[in-house]
């Protein structure tokens, strides 16, 4: 992302200028762009002309618009945002108060007006515009006709390809037609790797599955690359990680995240510090209950006490509708930050995202035991 201007009044409210430049902007910008913004932006508009003879014509333009933002849709696989509104400002084609959606595509500068620029929404734009927060891990995960070929970036786990093929079961004295569908299957892998995976940005690979398929998968790729010359795969070869998963589905990334080899591989990404600080929260659920806690109102009472060590949030609750809600969120991450605690924000497409939001979204590991706030929620049950 690149930051094109920034005006910002004493009262937090201002306008910020932005080129979406990578795919993971579009969701930094998804998670930005809020209901009640203002969206300045070029975008296509029909529009019909009369001539002098009562004739009518209808013609598409370009034109820049600002609209006063009443929805946003996020389309992962075109990399698109779709953002719905009304006109705010006097435009030749576009009457006041009209709607319009505005699609927003990677290299569209736009400007985003808001009444509060809040903690997150800034630390988000710092985030996007700083390159080197960007993660550079691959992951191949497979079983025996499924493979998920994903890029694993700062705040998202992008699927780059789907392999489902159907490989046919062995039969007794007859692997002939078995064995022809697994090399049908592990060349389509090799070519989702080579067109998918950009080898001079990522600096490892992580190739998982159940026993040996990823063994198997390793021998076979780089004895085709010897066969064929596939340089790309061959000077990269050390950048290959084999690792353990349970399965080729795309939940089992947070397995191999766990795994302290991987760990260790890929100690400087964001995403290993979200699955370390998941892991540790639910140790401590498990082996010492009154210094992990979930629910906002929990936390909330936890953040009270000066007792969070740790504040594990999902971006999710910062596009909340709600203004309340959100400034509910932003007001309680400022005041964790501000008594010396540390903020883990999960993008809510990451496997580790996904499993904090079935933990209400927002969860803490507390410096010290609190054993009054699970009981206090209970008095307050009881007198109800």
């Amino acid at each position: 992302m690149k930051q094109l201007h920034r005006n910002l009044e004493k009262d937090s409210s201002g306008v910020i200028g932005l080129i979406p430049d990578e795919a993971e902007d579009m969701w930094h910008a998804y998670n930005l762009i809020a209901v009640g913004d203002r969206l300045r932006a070029t975008t296509i508009r029909r529009v019909q002309t009369e001539s002098s003879t009562g004739s009518v014509s209808s013609n598409k333009v370009r034109t820049m618009l600002t609209i006063q933002v009443e929805g946003v849709e996020y389309d992962t696989q075109a990399c698109v945002l779709r953002i719905k509104g009304r006109n705010v400002q006097e435009n030749q084609y576009v009457k006041m108060g009209a709607y319009h959606t505005i699609d927003l595509e990677l290299n569209r500068k736009f400007t985003l007006s808001k009444d509060h620029w809040d903690f997150v929404a800034l630390e988000r734009i710092d985030l996007a515009c700083d390159p080197t927060q960007h993660a550079d891990v691959g992951a191949v995960i497979m079983h025996e006709g499924l493979c998920h070929v994903c890029l694993i970036t700062a705040s998202m786990t992008l699927v780059r390809a789907k392999i489902d093929m159907n490989v046919p079961k062995k039969r007794k004295g007859y692997c002939g037609q078995h064995d022809k569908g697994v090399m049908k299957f592990y060349d389509a892998i090799i070519q989702a790797i080579v067109r998918h995976i950009n080898f001079d940005i990522v600096k490892c690979i992580l190739l998982g599955s159940p026993g040996f398929v990823k063994d198997q998968f390793y021998e076979y790729m780089f004895n085709q690359a010897t066969k064929n010359d596939l340089k790309i795969l061959l000077d990269n070869k050390s950048k290959f990680l084999l690792v353990h998963s349970s399965s080729g589905h795309k939940h089992a990334l947070k397995e191999i995240f766990s795994d302290p080899a991987v760990a260790n591989r890929i100690s400087d990404t964001k995403a290993s510090g979200e699955v370390k600080a998941l892991d540790n929260f639910y140790q401590i659920l498990q082996n010492d209950p009154d210094r992990a806690y979930y629910g906002v109102k929990h936390v909330e009472r936890a953040n009270e006490l000066l007792a969070v060590e740790i504040l594990l949030v999902s971006d999710e609750l910062f596009r909340a509708n709600d203004v309340a809600v959100r400034k509910q969120y932003v007001s309680l991450v400022e005041s964790v930050k501000e008594n010396g605690g540390d903020i883990k924000i999960f993008s809510s497409l990451h496997v580790s995202g996904e499993q904090l939001g079935q933990l209400s979204g927002v969860a803490a590991i507390l410096r010290f035991p609190v054993p009054d706030i699970a009981e206090d929620d209970e008095d307050d049950t009881d007198s109800d």
